[in-house]
Parts: structure tokens; C-alpha cells; sequence
């Protein structure tokens, strides 16, 4: 398996993107501009990656004929989400380099493995307890004696698989609607602010982090990004560390997303990772100096990472189905455009069906506040 990095303007750089999702398209969008040619796996989804890849394979991550042909096309591969088969991951790495490693995603994609990481790293983490019966959520919510959330070992996102607990119910009415077989309760953080932190860790381990951003959720979604995150400068000293402490445990190569929760007294706690471009780090393509997406391509090729200098403060406004007047019918962008320093990216799907991610814009201002507040008139309209 080749260890050197590639050389990049060359006909031999193929970039292999497992997932053609929205994130695998800004991948391939990067890509196009550096001169690297692309091959989206969609794993047989809808991927509106395939619009600007310069190959496609559309069948099953299981597939076998897929997982060859695949393989055959690259010189390196890389992830643009991390709910993959791990058989698939660690075929792909036993023949091409795969950059995070199928180790880093595991971890990532499971809620028990990635809290276990947290916890072995001495990283700061919720308490939290694995639970695989009703006897052990009773066991966990007796030790915790508090609010909690219950969530699924594997595959939660966006709010999908959790449960609320206040501490009082029934363990095993619990464990009968809860309609999975590994869970981890968590405590219930009284968070002041939920942040994240992108981390890039490249082929020789040079790390660099850009800004934190202030998130904020609308129906256990991401809502809005602000950046620079409005706290203090030690908290942004701390969790960009703690960022770092997350890739290096890892042995991370590429783009790495660390959400927190920022506790009153200025406590963070990591509350999930996620091995990709994020949501969060969406603002990166027009206020920092390297987009999230740039950078993930520098990592997994092997190049010098790029500056993380944030070049503007922004908010970035996640564009969900909900602002869709129908399936097919998008708001009025005019007024978007109007504003002049507010930067539209549609993810080119092609309904918008409840509150799907169908695009984002980005925001650009003298202050956050400035930034926030243009972000939040613009979705009042467009939800009126």
C-alpha cells in the first residue's frame, strides 16, 4: 500500500468518496477546482454527489462487484459519511489507502464505541452507562438518579433514536418502545452553549483547527453556525486542545468535526465526532482562507495543510425542506441575493421532503451579531 504522498496535478490523483450525500458533492466540487479526479460510491442512495463526480458507481456498499470496480478506480479513498459498512471500510483499506481509517469511523458510527474512546482517552465526556436490557436501564437510571437521554448505539443522527427520561419511568416500559438492542444513557447536560470544533490532522500529523462555532438546533437540527463563537477566549483555547487531544487518539488523517457542550461555569464536555466535513464547518467555503472540504483533499492526498484564518465573521443559515413552499418549489432566493454579502449553496436534490438538508447560506459580516441577525430575518421570511 502506498505510503508517500501523491502527487497531485497528475492523471494517477483519484479521489474515491465513499457516499454521495451533499458533503460528498462539495468534496467533488473541491476536487474539481484542484485538478483531482473523483469516483462517488453512492452504496445505491440518492446522491446528489453524482452531478459533478467524474465517475460513479451507483450499487450497494455490499456489493462486491461494486467494492472491485471501486477499488480498481483510486489511488486513495476517503468517507463522506460515516454510517458504512465496517466489513466495506476495512475491504476498501486493505487495497487502497483510507484516510480516516476504518478504526476512526468505527468509533465514530457507534455511540457505545465512541463513548468507551472518550472515556480510555481520559477525554471530558458526559457520565454515561451502556445499556443492552431493561435490568440495565433500571441499574443506570437508579446510579444516575436524574434526567437522562436514552439514546441507540448505532445510527443516530439529527435527534433520530434518543429518548428523553426524566428519571422516573418505567426501565422496562422503556426498553419495550425503545426498539433497539444496545443503547447509552447518557446524563442530561444543562448546557449554556452547544459548540463545535474542525480539526484537520495531515499525513505527517501537523494538526490545525479552525475557529469554534456556536451552534444552534431547530428540531434536532442543525439550525445555525455563528463563528467566531461567542466565548471567551480561554473556553476557545480549550476546546480547540481538546480537539486536537480527540484527532491525535485517533490517529486521525482528514477533517474531523468535535461537538461540545459548554456548561455555566465554563466546563466543556465532547458530546459526539463526527470523521468528515461537517455541518458546522459549512461557513468555511466563503469565510476562511481553506474550506473544510479543501482541507479534507490536502489531508487524504497528503498535501500541506491550508490556513484555517477565518477571513470574515459569519452565520451560517442550514436551508431545510420546511422552507420549501412544496416539494419542488424552493423560497424566493431574490431576497438572499439582494443582501450582497450572503452566499446560497444548493445541495441540487430534488424534493424537499419534511425538513431535509437541501442547502445552506452563508452570511458574512463585521460582527457575528451583524451576521446573525440578516440570517435569522431571512428565515422568518422564507417560515412565514
Amino acid at each position: 500500500m502506498p505510503a508517500s504522498p501523491i502527487p497531485l496535478h497528475t492523471p494517477h490523483c483519484i479521489v474515491g468518496v465513499i457516499g454521495g450525500g451533499q458533503l460528498g458533492r462539495m468534496i467533488a466540487l473541491a476536487a474539481r477546482r484542484m485538478g483531482i479526479r473523483t469516483v462517488i460510491w453512492t452504496g445505491g442512495l440518492e446522491a446528489p454527489a453524482v452531478e459533478v463526480a467524474d465517475e460513479v458507481i451507483d450499487l450497494p456498499f455490499d456489493d462486491t462487484v461494486a467494492l472491485k470496480d471501486f477499488c480498481n478506480r483510486i489511488t486513495v479513498a476517503t468517507v463522506e459519511f460515516e454510517n458504512i459498512p465496517r466489513a466495506t471500510l476495512e475491504a476498501v483499506a486493505a487495497s487502497a489507502p483510507l484516510h480516516p481509517s476504518p478504526r476512526a469511523i468505527t468509533i465514530s458510527q457507534n455511540r457505545e464505541r465512541e463513548k468507551n474512546f472518550l472515556r480510555e482517552n481520559k477525554i471530558p465526556h458526559t457520565w454515561f452507562a451502556v445499556i443492552s436490557s431493561s435490568a440495565d436501564l433500571a441499574a443506570a437510571m437508579k446510579e444516575l438518579n436524574g434526567p437522562g437521554v436514552l439514546k441507540t448505539a448505532d445510527f443516530g443522527y439529527d435527534g433520530k433514536g434518543q429518548i428523553k427520561l426524566e428519571g422516573t419511568e418505567d426501565p422496562e416500559k422503556i426498553w419495550a418502545v425503545f426498539d433497539a438492542p444496545r443503547g447509552v444513557l447518557e446524563a442530561w447536560v444543562p448546557f449554556e452553549k452547544e459548540l463545535s470544533v474542525m480539526v484537520a490532522r495531515g499525513a505527517d500529523g501537523e494538526m490545525v483547527t479552525y475557529d469554534a462555532s456556536e451552534n444552534r438546533h431547530r428540531h434536532h437540527i442543525l439550525d445555525v453556525s455563528i463563528v467566531p463563537a461567542r466565548i471567551s477566549p480561554a473556553v476557545a483555547l480549550e476546546a480547540a486542545a481538546i480537539a486536537r487531544r480527540v484527532a491525535e487518539a485517533l490517529g486521525y488523517r482528514g477533517i474531523l468535526g468535535v461537538e461540545f457542550f459548554l456548561k455555566s461555569d465554563g466546563t466543556l464536555l465532547v458530546n459526539e465526532t463526527a470523521p468528515r466535513p461537517h455541518n458546522s464547518g459549512h461557513h468555511t467555503l466563503d469565510a476562511c482562507a481553506t474550506s473544510q472540504f479543501e482541507q479534507q483533499l490536502r489531508a487524504v492526498i497528503g498535501l500541506p495543510l491550508g490556513s484555517t484564518r477565518l477571513l470574515s465573521p459569519v452565520v451560517m443559515l442550514n436551508l431545510l425542506g420546511d422552507f420549501w413552499q412544496n416539494e419542488t418549489t424552493p423560497p424566493n432566493w431574490v431576497p438572499l441575493f439582494e443582501d450582497g454579502e450572503a452566499y446560497l449553496h444548493l445541495y441540487g436534490k430534488r424534493r424537499a421532503i419534511g425538513r431535509r438538508k437541501m442547502g445552506h447560506a452563508n452570511f458574512l459580516a463585521a460582527t457575528p451579531e451583524a451576521a446573525l441577525s440578516r440570517a435569522e430575518a431571512m428565515k422568518e421570511m422564507w417560515l412565514d
